[in-house]
């Protein structure tokens, strides 16, 4: 979730920008997480035949529709944090 909200925002990235962004990523889980999306159609992969081999990622328009859903979730989490927060107390 929090890639296809960071690519939406910033557009087309490179891999290590993308890292950047989220610094507590691990190289290896990025580009799991990447693969991913970009094998079920939300993410673009653009591979440029360059030394050094440049590659940059930005959302396909599944990807950019399912933009305004999360940010409906997101909202959602923000109004109700303090019943789940409650709840989650009670729990414990």
């Amino acid at each position: 979730m929090l890639l296809l909200v960071i690519l939406d925002e910033f557009g087309v990235m490179r891999f290590n920008e993308l890292s950047r962004a989220i610094p507590d990523i691990s190289p290896k889980v990025l580009s799991g997480h990447l693969k991913t999306l970009e094998s079920i159609g939300l993410v673009k992969r653009i591979l440029y035949a360059e030394v050094p081999p440049r590659t940059e990622y930005e959302l396909t328009e599944l990807g950019k529709s399912l933009i305004p859903i999360l940010n409906q979730l997101s909202e959602w989490a923000r109004r109700n944090l303090e019943k789940i927060s409650k709840n989650l107390r009670k729990r414990d």
